[in-house]
């Protein structure tokens, strides 16, 4: 392919997206939010592709449509995460190839965490779900059907079931501490009761001193008296610590169980921080994969929680790099935690934190070319780093060149771009155009 490729936004990826069509020997406009009389400006014949990276799926819908009535039919591509948006573009541009940051890493995220192959495609939709794992050998790659193993289901299954009736903050433990507190005071109070009396009169005396609604009114012995009126003393205490901790359930917003699918698994699951488009996108992969995983997030407006939630994945809403909140999450006993917050120096502070928490679990950052990145694996190794927006860019300048590739694999400071005729063609990460 040779011309002129139009890239829209000014973001990271965008400007990555750029410096690598640029190495392809191709001329490149780069526009950072352009009007649409200057689209009928640019988009001129010798315009034989355009990208669109942005971060707000709308403004891209908008600028697809206008593309696409002002150049029927040029090769487009745009970053989407939304479904309902991402469906609404391939139904009215055909010629439009749509996909987010997160469709384009994950493979290989998903084949790293898992140490299977090089990189895992999932091929069909819906939670009947099918996947591929592609293996390299040299310059060819090799695609084969993937079945997750069933251990890996009955794994999570167990450690959900350890799960159950577990507080994981103080909400929950003022919830759980008072459901045993009363159970215990009903349960020895039907005891003692019980050797003088058949058990139903004495379940129904428990249970009315439990509830305070009447008391025993036969001649008791005045140890008797004092022990129950000692239970209905403790029982207002209890009561009221049980109370508060439904109202503060119920008010939390439910994220996370007592009981149930969406308790935090026990062990051998993945701890997930940030829920932006990567996070809860790998949340869910790894879900269909039938593997446990937990979500945290700083923000309870996030738009991944509703999907979460859908998906019956728990999610802590707190800080990702604070020790507390990852100990929240089970962190300790976690196959490995994932930091794929957008902001890199954030994951940074994560991946520490788990590292000083728990020395051997695997731990995978999203990271770029910030500096930052750099000196801190210098100094010591704190995980393994993917970087989403330079494989993004590379999927970009493939898919605007010649066809989609089948899949991108990071290879120290090179990609492996897989193609869908399963060849493979290595190129440099890309860094950062120097456009104005």
């Amino acid at each position: 392919m040779s011309g002129t490729v139009l890239v829209i936004g000014a973001t990271d990826v965008g400007r990555r997206a750029c410096a690598e069509l640029q190495t392809h020997g191709l001329n490149v406009i780069h526009l950072t939010a352009p009007t649409d009389g200057e689209l009928h400006d640019y988009l001129t014949d010798d315009v034989t592709g355009v990208a669109v990276m942005l971060h707000n799926d709308f403004e891209a819908l908008r600028y697809s449509l206008a593309i696409e009535h002002i150049r029927p039919g040029v090769r487009l591509f745009v970053a989407i995460f939304d479904r309902t948006v991402r469906h609404e573009i391939e139904r009215v541009i055909p010629n439009c190839f749509v996909a987010s940051p997160a469709f384009i890493a994950l493979p290989y995220v998903i084949a790293s965490i898992l140490e299977s192959g090089e990189a895992v495609i999932r091929t069909t939709t819906g939670e009947d779900a099918h996947w591929n794992i592609v293996e390299l050998d040299g310059e060819i790659a090799t695609s084969e059907e993937f079945i997750p193993p069933r251990s890996w289901r009955w794994r999570t299954w167990w450690s959900r079931a350890r799960g159950q009736l577990r507080a994981y903050d103080f909400g929950s433990k003022a919830l759980l501490n008072g459901f045993y507190s009363l159970a215990s005071i009903l349960l020895i109070d039907i005891i003692i009761t019980s050797r003088h009396a058949p058990l139903s009169l004495s379940f129904y005396n428990a249970t009315a001193v439990l509830a305070g609604v009447t008391a025993p009114t036969e001649q008791l012995e005045p140890w008797r008296l004092y022990l129950n009126g000692t239970f209905m003393l403790l029982t207002l205490v209890f009561t009221a610590i049980f109370g508060a901790g439904i109202v503060n359930h119920l008010l939390s917003g439910r994220r996370v169980g007592i009981i149930g699918r969406r308790v935090i698994p026990a062990s051998q699951h993945f701890v997930v921080v940030g829920l932006g488009q990567v996070g809860i996108r790998l949340c869910r992969e790894l879900s269909l994969l039938g593997i446990g995983v937990v979500g945290i997030d700083t923000s309870a407006n996030s738009r991944g929680l509703s999907l979460a939630r859908r998906l019956n994945i728990p999610v802590i809403i707190g800080d990702g790099s604070d020790v507390r909140t990852l100990t929240r999450a089970h962190g300790k006993t976690a196959r490995g935690i994932l930091a794929m917050s957008s902001d890199e120096r954030d994951n940074i502070a994560i991946a520490v934190a788990a590292r000083s928490m728990s020395p051997d679990v695997t731990i995978m950052m999203r990271a770029g070319t910030d500096d930052a990145i750099a000196e801190t694996q210098s100094l010591f190794s704190i995980g393994q780093t993917i970087d989403v927006n330079g494989l993004t860019a590379t999927y970009v300048a493939a898919a605007l060149t010649s066809d989609a590739p089948l899949a991108v694999i990071p290879d120290g400071q090179n990609v492996k771009v897989v193609a869908p005729d399963l060849g493979v063609i290595t190129t440099v990460l890309p860094g950062r155009c120097t456009c104005s």
